[in-house]
């Protein structure tokens, strides 16, 4: 039996050994990709929380603590693994790479509701409505519209009505 649950302890932990290698390759993976972008370029934070900080290292101070997954930013400077970047208030400040997403997204702006759409044209029928400071996956963005996904619904909204889709 000793030998059993000896074996088991073995194996789990060389699965979490596994697991951790993933997850660092994965987070190595994202560093790699957006140190190949020439800033300036979007980026969506990744976590549900993140630090901004004066400067480029844990040692500066935070200026802003972001609880918002998804939540668009634009990634105006490169240092090693940490990245400058401006935030819609135009607020600046520095993130570690592995809190970014090369992911687009965008936040609904404006103070009326805005709608989503069928198609990307003014007359189509709006199939949801999302209120100002939403937060959504975006992509095919073109002649004035982008797709927009949050929490599973999807439409096409107004470029005029997010933050996140303008050339950087």
């Amino acid at each position: 039996m000793k030998t059993v649950v000896k074996n088991m302890a073995i194996q789990n932990n060389s699965i979490l050994r596994c697991c951790a290698a993933a997850l660092a390759f994965c987070g190595a993976a994202s560093a790699v990709g957006q140190a190949q972008q020439t800033p300036p370029y979007w980026a969506s934070i990744s976590q549900p929380e993140a630090r901004m900080r004066t400067g480029p290292s844990t040692e500066f101070p935070v200026t802003w603590v972001y609880k918002r997954q998804n939540l668009p930013v634009k990634v105006v400077a490169v240092h090693s693994v940490w990245r400058k970047v401006q935030d819609m208030r135009g607020d600046q400040g520095w993130l570690h790479v592995r809190l970014l997403s090369p992911k687009r997204a965008a936040i609904v702006i404006g103070k009326d509701i805005g709608a989503l759409r069928d198609i990307p044209e003014p007359g189509a029928h709006i199939s949801w409505r999302v209120e100002p400071g939403v937060v959504g996956l975006i992509d095919e963005c073109d002649k004035g519209y982008c797709r927009f996904e949050t929490d599973g619904r999807y439409g096409y909204i107004e470029t005029a009505r997010i933050w996140g889709d303008e050339a950087p």
